[in-house]
């Protein structure tokens, strides 16, 4: 009688029995297999080898791409660090307006930015421009920053009709507890790009935030 195996039984008793092929040790040079890239079969060993190859491989692609998100983070975190310098020694409102706009266009590379503030005093300067009860509700009611597309925002207005994408980045007062993420928002810094891609709604928003925060101290620091 012909006995049948289910492959998968086959497979749950080598599993379950690993002593199988120390027991049958000559059985793996016997034992050929299809090769994954065509051609003629080649032996399990042969194909164990070319599965820890590939293995490898994806392992260095991936070491190689977390490498590179490292050093895409050491030079943004010393962009940051500079602008903090920059607005620690910045005297008045105009030269904090001016360091925020300088570094953010010039060192970030932000082709466009905006800031407007309110409830923190009045001033000539643009930045101060009255906003509309919505956009305050809006930005204030933000957790985080808003990045996606610029049609439908108010801040549109700001900027020339070639803009398409936008990061929104509240500005708010430390809270009692010294946080400010639940500070009272009196602002809000706004970078505009004219490719849709440059600020998206999955991308991340750590680096916007402290951003956010420092613009948000030195600010309220000069203010009059």
């Amino acid at each position: 009688m012909t006995t049948q195996f289910d492959a998968n039984e086959i497979a749950r008793y080598l599993q379950s029995h690993p002593e199988f092929f120390e027991q049958y040790a000559d059985l793996l040079a016997h034992v050929h297999i299809p090769s994954p890239h065509g051609g003629k079969a080649i032996s399990i060993t042969e194909r164990q080898i070319g599965i820890l190859r590939d293995k490898a491989r994806q392992l260095e692609g991936k070491m190689s791409e977390l490498i590179g998100f490292g050093e895409e983070n050491d030079v943004i975190s010393e962009k940051v660090h500079r602008l903090a310098v920059a607005l620690l020694n910045a005297r008045d409102m105009n030269g904090t307006i001016a360091t925020l706009y300088d570094h953010l266009i010039n060192h970030f590379a932000v082709p466009h930015a905006q800031i407007r503030l309110w409830g923190v005093g009045y001033g000539d300067n643009p930045e101060f421009t009255e906003v509309s009860d919505e956009l305050k509700a809006h930005v204030g009611a933000m957790k985080m920053p808003y990045c996606g597309p610029i049609a439908g925002q108010e801040v549109a207005a700001w900027f020339d009709e070639h803009v398409r994408s936008v990061a929104q980045v509240p500005l708010r007062e430390p809270s009692v507890n010294g946080t400010t993420h639940e500070g009272a928002c009196f602002g809000v810094l706004v970078f505009a790009s004219e490719d849709l891609r440059r600020f998206y709604p999955d991308m991340g928003t750590l680096y916007l935030e402290r951003i956010g925060d420092m613009a948000a101290a030195a600010l309220l620091r000069v203010v009059e």
